[in-house]
Formats: C-alpha cells, sequence, structure tokens
C-alpha cells in the first residue's frame, strides 16, 4: 500500500484514526537534518546487538526458523574519541521514503541526519534501562533523539527493531529485511498479534541484555516506552513481564486488552484524540485497570509522531511544519521533559513537583483522567 509522505507525518496504519492536515512543500531545496542536541551531562555511546531467538519461529517470515532482532544501545559513555553514529543507512533511508512514498527528496536524505552519539565508545558505570519500541512500519531510529537525551542523562536505552514490521532492518549478516507484516495490517486482529509479538521481543532482549551486558545494566530498574503501537506493546509487556518496572504508551491504540491489571506505574500521553471520554477509548478502558500511580497527559496542538523525530525531520523531507502544531524544538523539550520526570520519579526514587499538576511552563500539556 502506498502512502503519501503527508500520512507518514500524520498518522500509521496501528492510530486510531485522526483528520488529515495536508503539509505544504518547503520552495527551498531540502538539507539534512540535525536533531537537537542532548541535553543531559554525559556523552553518548551508541552499539548496535543483533540476537536470535532459537525458541520461536519469526511471526512474519515463515522462512526462518527464529526470531531475529536487531537492538541499538545508546549509553552514558566516558570522554573519549569516536566516530559519529549513523541514523539509519543509505539503503534503510531508500526504503523508508519508498514505503512511505515520499518523493522529490535524495533518497540516502535520511540517512545523512546529524546525530550526538559515537560509536562503540566506553561506558562505564551501571544504570537503569529503557526499552524504546517504535511505531508501525518506523525503524526505532526515529526514536534517537529521546534515546541519545535518555542517555546523557545516567540511562541506557535498548532500542529495538521488530523484524520485518518497517520498511527497513539490516540483519547480521547485512541483508535489508523488509515489511512483510504490511500486507497483513488490515487482518483482523493484526493490532493484538502484533502487540503480543513485540511483548515477547522485548522479554527475549531481557534476557540477552541482562546475560551479556550486567555490568552496564541493573537489572532492579527497568522501564519500556513505544510510540504508537510500541506504545500499546509497552502496556502489553508489563503485563507479561515483571521485570519492567514502569512504562509509558506515546499516542498507541491499545488493540490488546490486558489479561489482568497490575499496580505498576504507567504513564499514557497523547494527541487530543486521546484525551479523557475522546474518540478512542481503548486508555479508558485500560486506566481502571492500573492500580497504581498513573497519569494521563494529552498535548494540544500534538499529532500522531510529535512524539518521535519526524517533526525535526520535515525540513529535510521538504515539508513545512503543520499548522497549528507546536514546533519541533518545543515538541522536543516537552517529550523530554515529561520522560525524564517520570523515569526519575519511579527508577531512580526522585519526587519529580512537575507531576503534582498543570505546569505554567508547559501550558500545552494537559492532565486527565
Amino acid at each position: 500500500m502506498r502512502r503519501t509522505l503527508a500520512v507518514l507525518i500524520v498518522l500509521t496504519a496501528c492510530s486510531a484514526p485522526a483528520p488529515p492536515r495536508s503539509a505544504a512543500p518547503s520552495p527551498t531545496p531540502p538539507r539534512p537534518a540535525t536533531l537537537a542536541a542532548p541535553t543531559g551531562e554525559h556523552p553518548v555511546g551508541t552499539t548496535v546487538l543483533h540476537l536470535t531467538d532459537a525458541s520461536r519461529p519469526d511471526p512474519w517470515n515463515l522462512d526462518a526458523g527464529a526470531r531475529e532482532l536487531r537492538v541499538t544501545l545508546w549509553y552514558p559513555s566516558g570522554r573519549g574519541a569516536g566516530e559519529r553514529a549513523a541514523y539509519m543507512s543509505p539503503r534503510e533511508s531508500e526504503l523508508t521514503l519508498a514505503g512511505s512514498g515520499a518523493a522529490g527528496v535524495p533518497p540516502d536524505i535520511l540517512s545523512r541526519t546529524v546525530v550526538y552519539a559515537t560509536t562503540d565508545a566506553p561506558a562505564p558505570g551501571r544504570h537503569p534501562l529503557v526499552v524504546l519500541s517504535p511505531g508501525f512500519t518506523k525503524p526505532v531510529s526515529t526514536l534517537t533523539s529521546l534515546a541519545e537525551d535518555l542517555a546523557s542523562r545516567g540511562y541506557v536505552v535498548a532500542g529495538v527493531d521488530h523484524t520485518y514490521e518497517n520498511y527497513a532492518t539490516t540483519l547480521a549478516d547485512g541483508a535489508v529485511a523488509e515489511c512483510l507484516a504490511c500486507d497483513s495490517d488490515t487482518d483482523p486482529g493484526f493490532g493484538t498479534g502484533v502487540v503480543g509479538n513485540r511483548a515477547a521481543d522485548v522479554s527475549f532482549v531481557l534476557d540477552e541484555l541482562l546475560k551479556k551486558k550486567p555490568a552496564m545494566i541493573d537489572p532492579t530498574r527497568i522501564a519500556m516506552a513505544g510510540q504508537s503501537i510500541g506504545g500499546a506493546s509497552a502496556l502489553a509487556a508489563m503485563a507479561a513481564d515483571p521485570r519492567i518496572d514502569a512504562g509509558i504508551n506515546f499516542d498507541g491504540t491499545t488493540y490488546a486488552r490486558l489479561p489482568r491489571g497490575f499496580a505498576r506505574p504507567f504513564l499514557f500521553v497523547g494527541t487530543p484524540q486521546h484525551a479523557p471520554g475522546g474518540r478512542d477509548h481503548s486508555w479508558d478502558r485500560d486506566w481502571n485497570l492500573l492500580k497504581g500511580w498513573k497519569r494521563w497527559l494529552t498535548v494540544t496542538g500534538a499529532d500522531h509522531q510529535s512524539f518521535t523525530d519526524l517533526p525535526q525531520l520535515q525540513s529535510a523531507l521538504g515539508l513545512k511544519p503543520l499548522a497549528g502544531t507546536p514546533g519541533a524544538a518545543r515538541l522536543a523539550e516537552i517529550t523530554r521533559t515529561y520522560v525524564a520526570a517520570f523515569l526519575d520519579e519511579h527508577l531512580r526514587s526522585r519526587p519529580q513537583p512537575l507531576w503534582a499538576g498543570p505546569s505554567s511552563r508547559y501550558p500545552e500539556v494537559k492532565f486527565g483522567s
């Protein structure tokens, strides 16, 4: 299915429908984007792990006898020289743009996005872990701005590319896996199936990271966050795996009903369509099953991709900001601030006054219940 680039910016196949808003082409030739700089005190390192779960077949590729996952780690690093990391490869950029229906921009433009992490930098110390899961068709690199900021604040971040669920994932042998799941996204029960697969992916990733990186990761302080169906998967993964201490859902319809409630902290952050009593009722249903600390935030003017890197990539994609939406820098600040406050409160036991109620510094953020 072809998708226009404007649809990429506003919607994904795994969100409740929202009114489309047009984005006018930029009159100037696009140039590579530069992500917002991390705000914490630590330099940021990054590395890629290729993990294979031989205990289960791949749910999308029937020819694969095992589930192979690509995991990107961002972490607080020591001082030292290192090569600047790539946002994605030229081939990943090409396939991502083609799958999104993009035209009129260089096919490698996303691969030239400027980031701040350096590859394979030293990783001193042991830190809390945050797992990130992206929206459907999106690589986890579209959450890089948040990941780098969290790493600079002292968190290890594990971004999971759920193979065959986005337009391009580079595997251990260099082959690029494309989106096999995209042919099934209108099937009955599709969202529920994806959420279940991702919960299994995350539990396997935790097994491997806690075994392979014991000097880097504190196993008693783990959280998960995701956007769109990645956010729905955070809720499902918490229900399935008690090692996950806290979770965040960015604007993800929760297709799979929780089998039971739990009392661990959870944060909903969404667009106005996800306001209490709004057009998407899945959060109302799940809210009542959460028995611990919980908050429900909506951001005025935000659209479905506002909590990802995509607002920061618009100029590179030849687009102007959508009318009525906060600017890219402001959206990054809001996302980073509230995520860090949530994690500091619940993984580091540092009380945050931001949770007392609406803030005059962030009037766009509305509290609901």
